[in-house]
């Protein structure tokens, strides 16, 4: 059987991967004040880096239209779609009506909430990936799949909170005291694909040895499984913590990837999340 993968464009693949793993993204957009940008090839990133760093109004994103997943998902290869955690954008809704419409037209498709974002949908394709490789069929994907993302450890750390501040996706007192204590915030997804603050560090030795302790505290099996760091203009940090992980885990593969443009929004400038 011929499968595709569809993710949204919070699955931080460089184009090379999307290329060489065959992934098809449909784009978010996002919004600097009444600014509208497109998450796909096209972006400017630096330039639009520079242009959130300067905005002082609301930045936002808006999850893709049904009818682009519908379009990505017609045709006769059976479909499976990765999106960004239904708690933290519409993309999964509307990826769904996109599956209503693409079934009308006889294509099979099956849609997956990563409970996650960023190096955790990357997580999630690469799974698929393996098991399509691997032979395993539609139904044991779909089994294996959903059972991962519930195993699923997502963590991020931020040297800047200025974005989820303004979108209420970070409490305002909580906010101010990680700004005034110059602390940077360990957060994570909760399981069920909210964020959710987990510790606090000061400085880059410090970030990179309590991210490493969270994947031991985590109690998530490391042996022989793969981890995805992704990072916003902070490849130097991710190269360290990689080191780290090596030294202390025995993780089979750690892939590195820059972040694209809606991840960026969100970890800002800095930033760094690791998923396994």
């Amino acid at each position: 059987m011929n499968y595709r993968i569809i993710a949204d464009s919070c699955c931080d693949l460089t184009q090379e991967l999307r290329k060489k793993w065959g992934v098809t993204t449909v784009p978010l957009t996002m919004t600097l004040g009444e600014a509208c940008f497109v998450d796909d090839d096209a972006l400017d990133l630096s330039g639009f880096m520079e242009e959130m760093k300067n905005c002082e109004d609301r930045v936002g994103s808006a999850s893709p239209s049904p009818m682009l997943y519908k379009e990505a998902f017609q045709g006769s290869h059976t479909s499976f779609a990765v999106t960004l955690s239904s708690n933290l954008s519409g993309s999964y809704t509307s990826a769904m009506l996109g599956k209503a419409m693409a079934e009308e037209e006889n294509a099979d498709v099956h849609v997956f909430d990563s409970k996650s974002a960023t190096a955790g949908e990357v997580l999630v394709v690469w799974k698929i990936l393996k098991l399509i490789q691997d032979g395993i069929p539609k139904s044991g994907i779909i089994s294996s799949i959903e059972s991962f993302i519930a195993e699923m450890k997502t963590y991020f750390v931020l040297d800047n909170i200025d974005n989820l501040l303004k979108n209420g996706r970070l409490n305002k007192i909580t906010g101010k005291l990680i700004s005034v204590l110059n602390l940077k915030p360990i957060m994570g997804s909760d399981g069920h694909g909210n964020i959710t603050l987990f510790s606090h560090a000061r400085g880059q030795k410090q970030i990179i040895e309590k991210l490493a302790d969270t994947i031991e505290a985590s109690g998530r099996k490391t042996d022989g499984e793969d981890i995805v760091i992704t990072h916003c203009n902070n490849a130097g940090l991710a190269e360290r913590l990689k080191d780290t992980i090596k030294a202390r885990y025995h993780f089979k593969e750690i892939l590195i990837l820059p972040t694209r443009g809606l991840s960026s929004v969100y970890t800002n400038d800095k930033g760094i999340v690791m998923a396994f």
